[in-house]
């Protein structure tokens, strides 16, 4: 690597570094999950916030925390959504939000990012770990530092107490019990106080 490259490389590194805010508009906090054994029925979160502390020279110093407003739930049908705010499910009225908190950060691949944390679902509190691409950073129009990562990872929801089926006359269940978790994540950088 040339003094140049190693220059060029430290210029990115530094103007990465920072507190970042998710851009709900452009993030989808999205999942996947089996339907009658034969087909995925996907869904999101619409309403949700989050920050990103990114330190790219030691990615270890890096955390990340989100918090999900439940009922934003949105699968593309009104009486699944529903169903899926009761009790049955995600309890919505007792538990409206939903929160992951980091608790550590690693580089495993050039541009591949593991995060470790804590997911709280109703009153369950699990760790996940999510592997991250990061998919790239540019300025926006409006002179914003803009980052992106895509991650999914797989967990099963009765870890979390969301344990309804109904059994299939020809075997199996209705809804799955393993669910994806897709994230793709936009987010814009703080901008120091002035």
């Amino acid at each position: 690597m040339s003094v140049t490259d190693v220059e060029a490389k430290s210029t990115v590194e530094e103007s990465l570094t920072g507190t970042y805010k998710l851009d709900p508009t452009h993030t989808r906090l999205g999942f996947v999950a089996r339907h009658a054994m034969v087909t995925k029925v996907r869904g999101q979160f619409n309403q949700f916030s989050g920050s990103l502390d990114i330190n790219a020279e030691d990615p270890s110093k890096s955390s990340a925390e989100v918090s999900i407003d439940v009922a934003s739930v949105t699968t593309g049908n009104e009486d699944r959504d529903n169903h899926l705010r009761t009790n049955d499910f995600f309890d919505v009225p007792n538990f409206p939000t939903w929160t992951f908190k980091s608790t550590s950060a690693e580089k495993v691949g050039e541009d591949t990012y593991r995060i470790t944390g804590d997911l709280t679902i109703k009153d369950t509190t699990k760790p996940i770990t999510i592997d991250f691409e990061h998919t790239g950073a540019a300025k926006d129009p409006w002179g914003n530092t803009r980052i992106g990562f895509e991650g999914r990872t797989t967990v099963n929801r009765k870890d979390w107490g969301i344990g309804w089926n109904v059994a299939l006359e020809a075997g199996g269940v209705l809804v799955g019990e393993k669910v994806t978790l897709e994230l793709d994540v936009s987010a814009v950088k703080e901008q120091p106080a002035a």
